[in-house]
């Protein structure tokens, strides 16, 4: 696909308008890009394309040269990958998909019939990549927020499993918001206009960051719920050992059946053996109330 920038906003235009009017985009799939051997040639483009697995920018003599990895929303190891040659005139985008037409047909509908350059272009066409990142992450933030409500409610279950998927997807964005910083900065130094989107990228990486932190608080809190239930549970556990530990005693007293002790020949010696291990729970158990231990 070809396209004209100019006084009516971005416009579809054919190869050969495209090659001699200056404000040209071109999009190429890689194997159009591959037999484009004499458009190569005619703007010294020797950068062969490979492979984007992260986002970077590189600065050639005529022109510059960047892969992008825009990480799909809401769907880990997806992303949306293209190349781009940014010339002095014109730019060409290299992809397998449809995520840079989309993005050039959207800029279509909002410059209709206006008057439009190629470094505007650039610079909205970039922040349309991270547009509604801002609502993404609010929607992680929520997740947060859910999670630690849950904790407090006293609901665990799954929680490792829950936080460990946000917080891959929490890293996976701060990663692409670090990538697209240097990114920006290439941008800023070299055209009109980058330095907004410089700084839209710089608060959307704080913005993640913010989350990482928030997302180890919520951890932290989980861990604190834990450790409560930990502490409820020894608590139980030394006030049943304390109150068996007298009648455990008891019981091993009076088991021996020693001839001599008067209370095997005592009529009420069962009673008062029984009186005496109910006295006792009682007696511990007030202790420990009024100690608040329960």
């Amino acid at each position: 696909m070809y396209y004209k920038v100019g006084k009516t906003g971005i416009q579809e235009t054919d190869r050969v308008h495209w090659e001699q009017t200056p404000g040209g985009i071109a999009v190429f799939d890689e194997e159009e890009w591959g037999g484009e051997l004499k458009l190569q040639e005619a703007f010294s483009l020797g950068k062969k394309e490979e492979d984007a697995f992260f986002c970077k920018l590189e600065v050639h003599a005529s022109y510059l040269f960047g892969t992008f990895h825009i990480p799909v929303k809401k769907r880990e190891r997806r992303n949306y990958d293209f190349a781009v040659y940014i010339l002095k005139d014109r730019l060409i985008f290299i992809e397998e998909g449809s995520f840079v037409e989309e993005l050039i047909d959207l800029l279509r509908h909002r410059t209709a019939q206006k008057a439009y350059t190629l470094e505007l272009f650039l610079r909205d066409f970039f922040m349309a990549t991270i547009e509604e990142d801002v609502l993404y992450l609010a929607v992680l933030e929520r997740d947060i927020a859910d999670m630690e409500e849950t904790v407090l409610e006293g609901n665990t279950k799954h929680f490792h499993y829950r936080m460990l998927g946000i917080k891959k997807e929490i890293s996976r964005f701060y990663c692409y918001y670090g990538q697209m910083t240097d990114v920006a900065e290439i941008l800023a130094s070299k055209q009109r206009g980058g330095g907004d989107f410089l700084e839209r990228v710089k608060r959307l990486q704080g913005e993640a960051q913010s989350l990482r932190e928030y997302a180890m608080q919520v951890q932290d809190v989980y861990q604190a719920e834990i450790t409560i239930r930990q502490n409820n549970v020894m608590n139980l556990l030394t006030v049943v050992t304390t109150v068996f530990l007298p009648l455990t005693l008891i019981a091993g007293w009076y088991g021996m059946n020693f001839y001599n002790m008067p209370e095997l020949s005592w009529k009420y010696g069962y009673l008062v053996v029984s009186c005496v291990c109910v006295g006792i729970i009682v007696l511990v158990l007030w202790f420990f109330k009024k100690k608040r231990f329960f």
